[in-house]
């Protein structure tokens, strides 16, 4: 596995971790403190705090803030610009540096542009949050949220597909062709466990999302 390669203007204090195969990019920054794992790719003008975690295979995108007390697991992507906290009630006079509240972003979580994380909250595994979402509250797995206040409008696949459940609570993901299955609010895919990686035909996309919106399988 190659050694990270950092980019001539990024800052990577002493002290940060960074994982074998990883990229940071132009004018990124990693405080002290700051835990990023392999093969990650960190977009421009992206910060990691001191206290925050990412896994591996997480893909950030441009314009992203990671405070501390953001836990990211692998293979989360997170869109440009969207806004994650720490603290519910900020205010300049007041330090409560010693007070963040946790927020865990589970593994294959995907959080779209300018969509903001109220902090203190889990976004479960393989959650769609749409671009320009404001989350207030935990995310169930495979949940897809949308709007201001983020609401749950229904559930994607691991491919990123809103699954429709029919009367057995059953549905297929017209890309991969996998089983999920839902019981209430949860949600679980038959044919391949949640922290299994994708094998490798269904790793990489042959066609967009549009060409498998009105797909019955």
């Amino acid at each position: 596995m190659k050694e990270p390669l950092i980019h001539p203007t990024a800052v990577v204090d002493s002290g940060a971790k960074v994982g074998k195969g990883t990229c940071v990019w132009h004018f990124t920054h990693l405080c002290s403190g700051a835990v990023v794992g392999s093969n990650c790719s960190l977009g421009q003008n992206v910060l990691v705090a001191d206290n925050a975690v990412l896994g591996n295979f997480v893909k950030v995108q441009n314009n992203v803030a990671i405070y501390g007390g953001v836990t990211v697991e692998d293979d989360v992507f997170l869109g440009p610009s969207c806004v994650l906290t720490n603290v519910t009630n900020p205010r300049s006079q007041v330090a409560r540096k010693t007070l963040y509240e946790p927020t865990l972003i589970r593994r294959g979580a995907t959080i779209g542009a300018n969509a903001t994380m109220v902090c203190g909250i889990t976004l479960g595994k393989y959650c769609f949050v749409g671009a320009g979402a404001v989350v207030t509250k935990d995310v169930p797995d495979y949940g897809l949220i949308l709007g201001n206040p983020g609401r749950l409008k229904g559930y994607m696949s691991r491919h990123g597909h809103k699954l429709s459940f029919n009367d057995e609570g059953e549905a297929r993901c017209p890309e991969s062709e996998y089983l999920y299955v839902r019981n209430e609010d949860e949600v679980r895919c038959k044919d391949l466990p949640e922290d299994a990686a994708l094998p490798d035909d269904l790793a990489v996309g042959s066609q967009n999302y549009d060409f498998f919106k009105n797909t019955e399988i």
